[in-house]
């Protein structure tokens, strides 16, 4: 999914339409906080799941 330039300046002016300019910093915030968690989970899995590979099966 590619967005141009004038797409992705429709999509804000919306968000600040819905939003409002006060809440836009902390709703930018939130969404960069539940990105991380969601990366640190991905690869806590894909270690697990390697840890789980490398263990001699019975």
């Amino acid at each position: 999914m590619n967005l141009g330039s004038s797409e992705l300046l429709i999509v804000l002016l919306i968000a600040l339409l819905i939003f409002g300019g006060a809440k836009l910093p902390k709703l930018a915030r939130s969404i960069g906080q539940a990105q991380k968690e969601f990366k640190q989970g991905l690869a806590e899995g894909a270690a697990e799941t390697a840890e789980d590979d490398e263990s001699p099966s019975k």
